[in-house]
């Protein structure tokens, strides 16, 4: 007989419009809709993932399925891209063919964060708790979501390697900051050239880009072909431009409204959250769980460390989940 972690993980995966922009969401765990009260085996709880940028569901396929074995397989874990992220299959649209406006501008950050609620506003009963589990950018957008909807049950929010303040002044905003504000059109040329490449040469050149790591996960290979799509590559960096712009200062208010539901997970070498802004985080809020990685995982952990934070993220719940 398999062990729970030995089986075939049911994994769902929907395309989708949101806010009128094409969304990709992976579902973890044979819970397909838990937007109604009609089934009575609605879970409890929904492990939902916000991710960084570039906002591909695909880099956490991994993720997602270790941290739902971890969970002994007892409660859906959802992934969803962010607006515009994702290449459409055949036959959709970036952008859906409507006369209503969903919303202005939602390819940027604050139509990202709006883009989130109004998922979990149709697609997840109020009944259901949340478990938000956000990577570098989406940690922002996630304390914003706690900011503008105060009645959604969040039991728990994990921020891991969280760009929630000061990016331009970061090492790598420094650097990225020009190109992306004043450059990124000038990317534009090259990725329409290579977009019309042979699938199997795009995997090869994404292979090539990745080789200096020492284990790269295959899932994020196959993700990244997405970013020979000049519409994928143009929302990324729109967002990314942004992100420069707009997170300055740390939403300190929100935090401390919420501390008691935060976990923080900062890294030692990462140049976009420097260990500095660990240090001056862990100085206001003493009392605030926030922690130091002792493994020195990468910025980019999906890339070759998911099973690896899925542990991790599983072991610091444990006294959440007994409690439900």
């Amino acid at each position: 007989m398999k062990s729970a972690s030995e089986e075939p993980v049911p994994l769902h995966e929907e395309f989708i419009y949101c806010c009128g922009a094409a969304t990709h969401v992976l579902k973890c765990g044979p819970w397909k809709d838990l937007s109604k009260d009609e089934s009575k085996n609605l879970p409890r709880l929904l492990f939902m993932i916000i991710p960084g940028n570039p906002g591909l569901a695909g880099y956490y396929r991994t993720f997602i399925q270790a941290l739902y074995c971890g969970l002994n397989q007892q409660y859906p874990v959802w992934v969803v891209s962010h607006a515009g992220h994702c290449k459409p299959p055949s036959g959709m649209e970036m952008i859906e063919d409507t006369d209503i406006k969903e919303l202005e501008d939602v390819f940027g950050l604050n139509g990202q964060v709006e883009h989130k609620l109004n998922f979990l506003k149709k697609n997840v009963s109020k009944d259901i708790k949340l478990v938000l589990i956000a990577h570098s950018i989406g940690c922002y957008i996630t304390l914003e979501m706690m900011k503008r909807a105060s009645e959604l049950q969040v039991l728990r929010s994990v921020l891991l390697f969280p760009t929630i303040e000061r990016m331009a002044q970061s090492p790598q905003g420094k650097l990225m900051t020009p190109l992306l504000c004043k450059l990124r059109y000038v990317l534009y040329m090259p990725v329409y050239l290579l977009s019309f490449l042979p699938e199997g040469v795009k995997a090869s050149l994404v292979r090539f880009a990745l080789r200096g790591m020492k284990t790269c996960d295959e899932s994020s290979i196959t993700t990244s072909v997405n970013l020979f799509s000049v519409d994928c590559v143009a929302n990324i960096l729109y967002m990314a431009s942004q992100e420069m712009m707009k997170v300055v200062e740390r939403d300190s208010t929100t935090i401390k409204q919420n501390l008691k539901k935060l976990i923080f997970y900062y890294g030692t070498g990462d140049s976009w959250c420097p260990q500095q802004y660990y240090d001056e985080i862990k100085m206001d809020f003493p009392d605030g769980d926030i922690r130091l990685c002792e493994k020195g995982l990468r910025h980019a952990f999906v890339l070759d460390a998911s099973k690896e934070m899925a542990a991790m993220i599983t072991d610091w719940l444990q006294d959440d989940l007994t409690k439900l």
